[in-house]
């Protein structure tokens, strides 16, 4: 670690101290955009980690729903007709691909293709 990424750690809060980690991790995939550059109704890969898994049910559907973070920014994940998906948790990192949505103001991915990374310390 240079001396300058060391002071920066020494004064950045923990969540910047995070979120940069979380850049650094997602732009070593390669193929992935940052989740601050996706274009609405564009396909693109996307990789970082799940912040929350749920179950929520859309109009009568299971409905299992994550929020990949990587750094950049949130993107909603959506797999229609699941009532759970082995490995998907949160804390896992994760590389998706599919097409980017705009959901009520929040970008999101509908039945992503997805891969499961090793977590941190893996």
């Amino acid at each position: 670690m240079s001396l300058r990424t060391a002071v920066r750690h020494a004064l950045a809060s923990a969540d910047e101290v995070a979120a940069d980690e979380e850049r650094h991790e997602a732009a070593a995939n390669r193929g992935c955009r940052p989740v601050a550059d996706l274009a609405d109704r564009r396909r693109a890969g996307v990789a970082g980690v799940l912040r929350s898994v749920v179950l929520r049910p859309r109009e009568g559907v299971p409905t299992v729903e994550a929020e990949l973070y990587d750094g950049s920014g949130s993107l909603d994940l959506v797999w229609l007709g699941r009532r759970t998906i082995a490995g998907v948790e949160p804390g896992r990192r994760i590389r998706v691909e599919g097409m980017v949505c705009d959901v009520g103001g929040r970008r999101t991915m509908f039945n992503p293709r997805y891969e499961l990374r090793a977590r941190a310390g893996e």
